[in-house]
């Protein structure tokens, strides 16, 4: 049902956590299959140089946490905003179609976590 891939970042998850002094933070939820996620980013000249989460779901939740977590890691903030779902799908080596909503999840985090920052750095 799931790829090795996906397997490999829900068993051994990276990033997990919470930045206490976060530049970025941001949360979504799916009240259909109970799914949560909390992402956190610290910014500095442009890039997210941290990125953590905190996620309350199923196999592909976690999967897609971890994987939006280290394509985020590093890029631009215009870069990281372009994660789009399929992206993050891709990257997992695919999701079963009934999980495709927890990869919408994860780049909504992002999103909202970069816009967050956006909106407290404004000039």
């Amino acid at each position: 049902m799931y790829s090795p891939i996906v397997m490999d970042h829900f068993n051994n998850p990276r990033n997990i956590g919470v930045i206490e002094d976060a530049d970025g933070f941001g949360e979504v939820g799916n009240p259909v299959c109970g799914d949560m996620m909390s992402f956190y980013i610290k910014v500095q000249d442009n890039v997210i140089t941290d990125i953590k989460y905190q996620t309350f779901g199923c196999v592909a939740a976690i999967a897609v946490s971890s994987i939006v977590s280290e394509m985020a890691k590093g890029k631009t903030l215009e870069e990281a905003k372009k994660i789009s779902k399929k992206a993050a799908a891709e990257a997992l080596g695919g999701l079963p179609q009934n999980k495709m909503h927890c990869s919408n999840l994860g780049a909504e985090a992002l999103a909202l976590a970069i816009a967050d920052y956006e909106r407290k750095h404004q000039n």
